[in-house]
Formats: C-alpha cells, structure tokens, sequence
C-alpha cells in the first residue's frame, strides 16, 4: 500500500509515524495539525507524506506490524524448549508497547485486508507457541490461542505505559511480566 520512497524519505515517514503513534496514544482524536506539531513537522510535510487521516492509520498499522516484527525475526523458537520463547518475546516486545497497543485497540485500522492479512502472519509463530505450551500443561486447553495471546499483549502494553511513567523498573518489567504471564495474581 505505501508508495515506492527513497530510503531517506522512508525514515523520515517512519519518524513521523512513531510520533504519530505517541500522541495518538495519548490523544487518539488528535487533528493532523497536531501529529504534524508533535512530529515537528509543517502541515504540508505531513501531507506530502499523507494524503489524509485514513491513510495515516492504514501506514500507522503497516508500521506498527514492520517493527514489532522485525523485534521477533531474533527470537528463535526451539520447539523442545518452547517455553524460553515467551519470556524472549516479552523482553524483545515491551519497549514496543505503543505499536502492540495500537494494533490492537485502534479499530480504524482493523477493517483494512492488507493489515489483517499482516497482523494474522505476525501472530502465527506467538499462536503455535502458545498451542505448545498448552499441549505441555502450561496453559489450559479449552481457552482459545487468539485470547492467550490478546491477554499477552495487553499485559505487555500495559507494562510499556508503567515503565514510561516510571512505576515499574525497566529491568525487572519483563521478570514482572512473565510471571504474571504464567500465574496471575495468585499467592505464592
């Protein structure tokens, strides 16, 4: 869907997008005049880059799949020891807080067969981890992988936000996550 750029103009969209990403976040009824001030761009150059606000969400969510992917391309899966897979995701995923959240609560982008069709292949590796380790008595059976999953990254977003704010340690966010991950709130 994103039209052919320059490697140049292409980082450039890219640093507007994840400002975008930022102040939508923050303000998700946020004018293009606003993401084009909190990108620190004119209007204009906004434009130049998107023609108009639906645009901008469907190249949103295409960079929103581009970097959390890229985040799982180092994360091997060996299936014997499958369970180490979870907490390297969650460790390479929380700075990615943002892109997780907006993937999956922004609605505008969820209609468009080109994102589905992407988020869909970015959530297979996750899924069929998932499936394994319910086959190993990690999780329950009878809950849907799709669930498990949408758990995960809410719990992962909601940890980027406590780090950012400063109410969670960004070392022990991901030891924070796992283990929540994996037991709930259940007393030890």
């Amino acid at each position: 869907m994103k039209k052919e750029m320059t490697s140049i103009k292409q980082t450039r969209l890219n640093s507007i997008l994840d400002e975008a990403t930022k102040l939508l976040i923050e303000k998700p009824n946020a004018s293009m005049n606003e993401i084009a001030e909190s990108a620190n761009i004119g209007i204009a150059t906004l434009h130049r880059y998107v023609e108009s606000r639906e645009q901008l969400m469907v190249y949103l969510g295409l960079r929103a799949i581009e970097v959390v992917n890229q985040a799982m391309q180092n994360i091997q899966l060996d299936e014997e020891n499958c369970e180490k897979y979870i907490p390297e995701l969650i460790e390479a995923l929380i700075p990615l807080g943002d892109k997780i959240y907006f993937l999956t609560h922004d609605a505008t982008i969820h209609y468009n067969p080109e994102i589905e069709g992407a988020d869909l292949k970015l959530r297979e590796p996750i899924l069929h981890v998932v499936g394994l380790l319910q086959q190993k008595g990690y999780f329950r059976q009878n809950v849907d992988k799709n669930w498990i999953v949408d758990v995960l990254y809410s719990i992962l977003f909601l940890t980027w936000q406590q780090v950012i704010s400063g109410d969670i340690a960004r070392k022990s966010a991901a030891a924070l996550v796992v283990d929540t991950f994996y037991h709930g709130f259940v007393a030890k």
